[in-house]
């Protein structure tokens, strides 16, 4: 039986360890392109993009080299944002589009994902034969036949057009003062050129990459230098992203942070208003809030849940006609603009949602209130299996006993790390609190 290389979210690990080394980036590459090359008649493209790791520079001459010893021909976009990697597969006319990041991890970890020819991240049937081209092994072009690589220029700017055109069309944000926080990833130089553009006055920060400090103490999942920021110069509001910049949290004028959910159902409602919001639904994961469900409910809409990860996101998205869709984390997805979540287009469409209401941030992150929510990991070691522990399971078993009609329970493996994921939500504080200390006290137990 072979190793399971893909997760939720392409291929992720330490960078230097199985199974994110160069000769696998290598082994990617060739079986990827083997896959997508299927007719010989016309010239394959991939477009490979990637963010500010330092060891960024080592999958992408490795991924290169797999492609090219297949006959793909290779544009190298640099740094950009992973939904940039999406839209330019699509404008280049490329097979395939990669994008190299490990999102919101530090900087030790690094990803591979895959973007198919119509920009949408690939399905797991594809995913599962690249897997397949990989352990078997792939034969290499002629010699007369090998890719050629190219670096391309401009693909940041092509993307900052992209991005500006989903803007209502002659508004401005002069007057708004606007923290962004970049996290030292792939959007340092995108977001705030595409907000200046626009009339912003930017207060940038996180926008100094050195390949070691992607999402270190900023961004995303590190919200309090954005916070301090935002309070210490009087700003309206403040973006901040992640590492390849496909998430974004809000930050009002008073230093308070929006999740995707709040972010989610200002959009949900304000397209629902303008009779954009396709399907009457709002598609998320199953670990948004009880009480964006219940929102919704009270403005006549649905909340469509899925398993965690924005592709299978989308791909309820695609499957029932829906335009919106993300999650509690951040990944917003709007599917009339980009094939994937955008945190910088989401945070534009908020900074409009203030153009045109005229309403401060703190007004507009405060569509629900939310049931309390509780969410505790615990990270195990290679081999071992907690959820398999009968103990576990007995804890688990008590758990949802308790909670049985005033609340939910979701335990889960996280796709991209080694972490079992303990979630709980119930109106009542202390159950809450019982029931997830309960669980995470047994898998510690469990993984002695």
């Amino acid at each position: 039986m072979t190793d399971k290389l893909f997760g939720t979210d392409g291929v992720r690990g330490t960078a230097n360890a199985h199974p994110m080394t160069a000769e696998m980036a290598l082994r990617l590459g060739a079986a990827a392109g083997r896959y997508f090359r299927q007719a010989n008649d016309r010239e394959h493209r991939v477009v490979i993009g990637k963010d500010t790791r330092l060891s960024g520079y080592m999958f992408e001459n490795a991924l290169t080299a797999g492609f090219t010893s297949t006959g793909m021909h290779v544009f190298l976009l640099g740094p950009v944002p992973t939904p940039a990697v999406g839209m330019l597969t699509t404008s280049m006319r490329a097979d395939v589009g990669v994008m190299i990041s490990a999102s919101h991890n530090p900087h030790h970890d690094n990803g591979i994902k895959f973007f198919g020819p119509d920009g949408f991240k690939l399905s797991d049937e594809a995913e599962a034969e690249i897997e397949r081209l990989v352990h078997e092994g792939v034969e290499p072009t002629t010699a007369a036949s090998i890719g050629r690589a190219k670096r391309i220029d401009d693909g940041r700017y092509r993307y900052i057009e992209r991005v500006k055109s989903s803007f209502p069309h002659g508004q401005r944000l002069d007057g708004l003062k606007v923290v962004v926080d970049c996290a030292n990833g792939a959007a340092y130089k995108t977001a705030p050129e595409v907000l200046w553009e626009l009339g912003a006055d930017v207060i940038p920060i996180g926008v100094s990459p050195n390949g070691y400090n992607i999402n270190d103490k900023c961004g995303s999942t590190n919200t309090q230098l954005a916070a301090e920021t935002v309070v210490a110069h009087g700003a309206h509001v403040g973006i901040c992203l992640d590492g390849d910049a496909d998430r974004v949290m809000i930050i009002d004028e008073k230093g308070q942070v929006a999740d995707g959910d709040q972010i989610m159902a200002l959009l949900a409602g304000r397209w629902a208003g303008k009779d954009q919001l396709r399907g009457g639904a709002l598609v998320a994961t199953v670990m948004s809030n009880l009480g964006l469900e219940r929102h919704l409910s009270g403005l006549g809409l649905r909340l469509e849940r899925t398993a965690v990860g924005d592709r299978y996101v989308v791909e309820r998205m695609r499957e029932g006609g829906f335009n919106l869709g993300g999650e509690q984390s951040g990944h917003i997805v709007m599917t009339d603009f980009s094939t994937t979540g955008d945190g910088l287009l989401a945070g534009l469409h908020f900074l409009a949602a203030m153009v045109e209401t005229g309403q401060p941030a703190s007004t507009l992150t405060r569509n629900f209130e939310t049931v309390p929510q509780l969410l505790k990991n615990v990270r195990y070691r290679a081999g071992q299996d907690p959820l398999g522990n009968t103990a576990v399971a007995a804890a688990i078993s008590d758990a949802e006993i308790r909670l049985a009609g005033s609340g939910r329970l979701l335990i889960r493996k996280s796709g991209t790390e080694p972490l079992i994921r303990v979630m709980a939500e119930c109106e009542d504080e202390a159950a809450l609190r019982a029931a997830v200390d309960q669980i995470v006290d047994a898998v510690e137990l469990a993984i002695r």
